[in-house]
């Protein structure tokens, strides 16, 4: 048994992807509103930021990884016009569809495909920009997703991996009272379920930190990387461009 980490638990990493989806399945129908509870709000700043450095332009081809419920999908189709596209993708297949019908409800009709991000259906050098928020932290083999995601990139393309990361200092201690305390009893009497968001806790730890994550994006061929602290570095968007 090769194991790996799920949350502080040590997993077989065959079993990874299948306690994954069952946080996700499980959090799907208030994962909005959960969002909003969470961060007050703040992730639609975070990604509003995402959408602004992804400086998009009519025609342009836009994987969108881990996309859930579907706010990027939906921010990205109004830059690249009927002339680019959208591919809106999630391995969770309940979250992927409760996006799909937000998308719907919008009256925005994208590819929608359930697919693992370490085995992307897709040719290589096709994609202007590639995606992933709040996803890269729940794969097994992140090294090997984000070479898929180089792969399906055009030479100069850009990858986005907007992600929970290593908070400064200061706020520390305040971070882990809130996480550890407050956020599973909110998911408790919101979604009716404190294991999985002490999960996504535990899994914030365990995810690399801004320069670690930095190193891992160019050990996985993208020349030039960057990353942007957000709210005190409780999150990050890191910018990867292929050489």
């Amino acid at each position: 048994m090769t194991a790996t980490h799920f949350g502080y638990r040590s997993v077989d990493e065959a079993e990874k992807a299948k306690h994954v989806r069952g946080v996700f399945d499980s959090v799907a129908p208030k994962y909005d509103l959960m969002n909003d509870l969470m961060s007050m709000g703040l992730h639609r700043a975070w990604k509003a930021f995402t959408v602004l450095v992804a400086n998009l332009r009519e025609g342009d081809q836009v994987l969108d990884i881990a996309g859930g419920t579907g706010d990027l999908a939906l921010a990205f189709s109004k830059k690249v016009g009927r002339s680019g596209r959208v591919v809106h993708t999630d391995i969770n297949e309940a979250m992927l569809r409760t996006g799909r019908d937000r998308l719907l409800d919008a009256g925005v009709v994208l590819p929608t495909l359930v697919c693992d991000a370490e085995k992307l259906p897709f040719p290589g050098n096709h994609f202007d920009l590639v995606s992933v928020a709040f996803g890269l932290r729940n794969m097994t083999h992140k090294d090997v997703a984000l070479k898929e995601m180089n792969r399906v990139l055009k030479p100069a393309g850009k990858l986005l991996v907007l992600e929970f990361s290593k908070v400064a200092p200061p706020l520390e201690k305040a971070y882990d009272w809130y996480s550890f305390n407050v956020l599973p009893k909110l998911g408790k009497l919101v979604a009716g379920d404190d294991a999985s968001y002490r999960y996504l806790a535990e899994s914030i730890r365990m995810h690399p930190g801004q320069q670690a994550l930095k190193e891992m994006m160019k050990e996985c061929g993208f020349g030039h990387v960057d990353y942007h602290n957000m709210t005190g570095g409780l999150v990050a968007l890191h910018v990867g461009i292929k050489c």
